[in-house]
């Protein structure tokens, strides 16, 4: 009961910033309008434009979003064989979150360790992880990470946070297009009035339509941000909830946040969407206000300051420990009093493997993504081979063993630990 208090307390929170973001657009529209179109219902008619646009983005973002996000971060979809261990900690998410539908599992080819979910609810939804996380995380921390993804979907930020980021692209989209008309004005401003009164009232307001076209998609961002780290607060907060070992989720941020590996598919407009923002390090040291996600080191002490328990309350007073008096959390936090105890690690979530044996794997991993198959051979070694390899016998390099290509399997047995 508390989880949905707690859900429907942030969403009527955050929709003050969500229609702030609105009114930005449609103040936007108007002011380039009026100051375009010289008549009394050219603002109307610049409305109008900022809203259909607004409309027609969010329809594409509401059917199709999903698709063009995992696409953009070449996502491929995935099945259990590939990676057994990643679809039985999804599966206990799934579970613990009493999600009504597994969500589909996808892993992006990258060795930058980072994952993001997607979808428009929780009945249709799915979880992108890249190979580098897949190697680099033991099984608690793994644990975290999707418990924090899942938790996105379950306080329903997926889809919100999807509309929230059509709403910027359609204000930066509709500021970018009128600088650019100015190129191209000149010419035909000439012919529009030739009254002096009228031309010093439309020159003003084509100052002030330029001044409001560089503050919007600023007071946007900031708008957009702000929704965004308080939606990243809170899913740390549930998913230590759901795994009652906060240590995972901070150790996995730690790992996570430390390599400077950028990940190739990443953008401005995806950034908000993963874990950790993906971008290079200088894109993660700009001034908070500007930033995608709350600073990582508070993210970390915030989880390591949780000491007596696991729900929402100890996880607001460990909030405002590190954060002073600050409290992003909604009052509704305050009041779960039901006792969650943390758990001790968990002995098996030790990778015994070594950084050697790692690597191998994250090869063969990405090799997987890329439809390289795999023959076992006798003597223990792995042999890949490319999908277009056309020769009747292949030998293996280690003991010369003849093998039959059309033997080779979609994944080695050794990808990933069960």
């Amino acid at each position: 009961m508390i989880m949905w208090e707690l859900i429907k307390e942030n969403q009527r929170k955050s929709w003050f910033l969500f229609m702030a973001m609105g009114g930005c657009l449609l103040a936007l529209g108007y002011t380039i309008g009026v100051a375009w179109v010289p008549h009394q219902d050219g603002g109307i008619l610049g409305m109008m434009m900022a809203a259909l646009l607004w409309f027609v983005l969010s329809l594409i973002s509401y059917f199709s979003g999903d698709s063009i996000l995992l696409s953009m971060s070449g996502a491929k979809e995935v099945n259990r064989h590939v990676h057994p261990q990643l679809f039985n900690v999804v599966e206990e998410m799934k579970i613990a979150a009493n999600l009504p539908v597994m969500p589909r599992i996808y892993i992006i080819d990258s060795p930058a360790p980072n994952a993001f979910a997607t979808g428009r609810n929780p009945e249709k939804s799915a979880i992108a992880v890249t190979a580098g996380l897949l190697s680099m995380l033991n099984r608690d921390e793994l644990q975290g990470v999707i418990a924090h993804e899942m938790s996105h979907v379950i306080n329903r930020d997926v889809l919100y946070m999807t509309f929230a980021g059509v709403l910027l692209g359609s204000i930066v989209i509709l500021s970018e297009s009128f600088w650019r008309s100015q190129y191209y004005s000149a010419s035909s401003r000439r012919y529009r009035s030739s009254s002096r009164d009228n031309s010093q009232a439309q020159a003003v307001m084509m100052v002030v339509a330029i001044v409001f076209a560089i503050l919007a998609p600023i007071l946007a961002r900031l708008f957009y941000f702000s929704l965004s780290r308080r939606r990243e607060y809170l899913a740390d907060a549930s998913a230590v909830r759901l795994t009652r070992y906060p240590e995972g989720l901070a150790s996995a941020l730690e790992k996570i946040s430390r390599p400077d590996i950028q990940l190739a598919n990443a953008n401005r407009v995806t950034a908000s969407m993963y874990i950790i923002n993906p971008l290079k390090a200088s894109s993660r040291n700009m001034v908070n206000a500007f930033s995608t996600h709350p600073p990582v080191e508070e993210r970390i002490k915030i989880l390591r300051s949780m000491m007596k328990g696991a729900n929402y309350k100890q996880y607001a007073e460990a909030f405002s420990k590190v954060k002073g008096n600050a409290s992003l959390m909604p009052s509704s936090a305050l009041a779960d009093s039901e006792s969650v105890p943390l758990r001790p690690s968990t002995a098996s979530a030790e990778d015994p493997r070594s950084s050697k044996q790692k690597a191998r794997d994250l090869g063969d991993l990405m090799r997987v993504l890329n439809n390289y198959l795999f023959i076992s051979c006798a003597c223990g070694l792995v042999i890949k081979i490319p999908m277009d390899f056309n020769r009747k016998v292949l030998t293996c390099p280690r003991c010369q063993r003849e093998h039959d290509p059309r033997s080779a399997r979609p994944a080695p047995a050794r990808v990933s630990p069960g």
